[in-house]
């Protein structure tokens, strides 16, 4: 029996998990394959395209001079080892081949300070746009999608996904680069300087790359997956959280911890998979390094004493090879860090491609109201595709009267509410205020109308940190209303309303019907010319 009911735990955990994760993914079915490449050319995007382009291209060129004198030290070097090795080396030689090396050095270090400030600009100025984007579509998307949407699962793509890509920024996107370019000259420079040497020297860097790739075919889908079980634990968190009323008098702690250990159990278990395989990069590349360089060092040797090569060459292809391998090694190292932010990436941007559902229709038309009644015109409207909450509806709503609509649970009573506030707009048919069809009201004109029409919530929707004057004052605020006429006509509908006395305290430490009131305060007190209410007598 306790192994059932056990078992039966897990199932119910296992279903909440995919529940949750369903709830979480956006509409339009399946989830996608995302393109790595695609992704990660999108995430650059942001830093380097615009007005940044032009800064780009000047760290671009700082990071190319830079490398490049710093792939001149190991040769410089070998030089001035050739000429201690040889007969008829002079000192004067090996002072002057000493200061180019150090002139390099000094280069190097000023170019690349000035290009990691230029670098750090852009990745802050990435990151700044990214998050405009996001948190700028939100606000353009319908109700629809925070209906099927947990705020919890929301906010870890808001925060989580965006500090991954954040992390990608700041540290690898400037480090790759640098290791790009420091590749591709130092592969110049050794084939110029010996072909043999040089050809040893990468005969350990398809194996490094093969084992990259395998990790990396491991970790991809680990850290995807990661972002998602870390999303649903978020989601699973803040919906807890904020019902924790309920948990506490249905008495469902232990189904809440329960679940909550699933969640956090799945989290562990795929971060796991996710940052051993990552972590395993070093230890590799950096075994990989040490046989190159043992391997360039026993070649070398061997063409010295043939009388092939001198000595300070050997000795230059050493640096050249941990120059070499250093890059390698560094983006090995930040395969980690990129598959993150690509993971990270691709749950943003499934939410800045998302389509509002509420959209101008073609011959929309700037509004003016001028009064008149509210009519709906044979409505339909779904959600969900073929599923149709209202059908038909049609009826009038002339100036001065007082209307109630009744209905059972999931009539539609909110939804008609939604079309006349433009939350939402009609799948067929047409709402008219005044003479005009709310369908066609487009842009800023669909936040004029809202003005007009004042709002009671069902669930208060109350700024729980701010107090009462202040959650009613709002509305006058964002319309620029003057303070002494705020304080004014703020104290007025409170005392209407029986709140006078309570106008410092903070949501939370009101009754649920007090509550309610201050929700009918904050939709009466623009003085709408229309004013709507979701069951504002339930909790009075």
């Amino acid at each position: 029996m306790t192994v059932s009911a056990n078992n039966q735990k897990v199932d119910v955990a296992h279903t909440l998990r995919e529940k949750m994760a369903a709830r979480s993914r956006p509409s339009g079915g399946p989830e996608k394959k995302s393109d790595l490449k695609e992704i990660l050319l999108r995430l650059v995007g942001y830093m380097t395209g615009g007005e940044n382009r032009s800064r780009f291209i000047q760290a671009l060129i700082m990071r190319a001079i830079a490398v490049t004198c710093l792939t001149g030290i190991p040769f410089f070097t070998g030089q001035a080892i050739n000429v201690v090795s040889a007969p008829g080396g002079t000192l004067g030689q090996l002072r002057g081949w000493i200061s180019l090396a150090f002139a390099a050095g000094i280069i190097y270090l000023v170019l690349s300070i000035m290009a990691e400030r230029i670098f750090s600009r852009l990745a802050t100025t990435g990151l700044y746009n990214l998050q405009l984007d996001l948190f700028g579509h939100i606000q353009t998307l319908s109700l629809s999608f925070f209906d099927r949407q947990p705020i919890g699962e929301l906010m870890s793509r808001v925060t989580n996904d965006t500090e991954s890509v954040a992390l990608f920024y700041e540290s690898a996107v400037a480090q790759i680069i640098r290791s790009l370019f420091q590749i591709l000259i130092i592969l110049v420079v050794m084939f110029l300087v010996n072909w043999q040497l040089t050809l040893v020297a990468l005969l350990i860097v398809p194996i490094m790359l093969f084992l990259t790739a395998v990790i990396e075919r491991i970790s991809t889908p680990a850290f995807a997956k990661l972002q998602e079980e870390l999303g649903t634990l978020s989601g699973f968190q803040e919906e807890t959280i904020a019902g924790h009323k309920v948990l506490i008098a249905s008495r469902r702690h232990e189904w809440a911890n329960e679940a909550s250990d699933n969640y956090a159990g799945a989290v562990y278990d795929v971060a796991s998979k996710a940052f051993f395989t990552s972590l395993l990069n070093f230890p590799v590349t950096q075994t990989m390094t040490m046989l190159q360089i043992t391997l360039v060092l026993f070649v070398g040797s061997l063409m010295v004493v043939a009388g092939e090569i001198e000595v300070g060459t050997v000795i230059a292809f050493m640096g050249f090879a941990g120059l070499l391998a250093s890059p390698l090694s560094d983006i090995a190292n930040l395969t980690g860090t990129t598959l993150n932010a690509v993971a990270g990436g691709r749950r943003v941007f499934s939410i800045i491609d998302e389509e509002p559902t509420v959209v101008n229709a073609a011959d929309a038309t700037d509004f003016d109201f001028k009064g008149g009644h509210i009519e709906f015109k044979d409505v339909d409207f779904s959600y969900v595709p073929g599923r149709k909450i209202l059908k038909h509806n049609t009826f009038q709503a002339n100036p001065g009267e007082m209307i109630g609509i009744c209905g059972p649970t999931g009539a539609g009573k909110s939804t008609l509410l939604k079309l006349i506030h433009l939350s939402e707009r009609p799948s067929r048919g047409a709402v008219l205020f005044g003479e005009r069809n709310l369908r066609k009201v487009r842009g800023r004109r669909v936040a004029l109308h809202r003005r007009d029409v004042g709002v009671v919530f069902q669930d208060h929707r109350l700024l729980t940190d701010r107090s009462v004057f202040q959650n009613v004052a709002l509305p006058l605020i964002l319309r620029g209303v003057r303070r002494g006429e705020i304080g004014k006509r703020v104290r007025a509908v409170l005392g209407q309303l029986g709140l006078g006395e309570r106008e410092r305290a903070l949501p939370t430490q009101l009754s649920a019907g007090e509550q309610q009131r201050v929700g009918i305060a904050r939709a009466v007190v623009c003085e709408p010319r229309l004013l709507v209410a979701d069951e504002p007598t339930g909790n009075l």
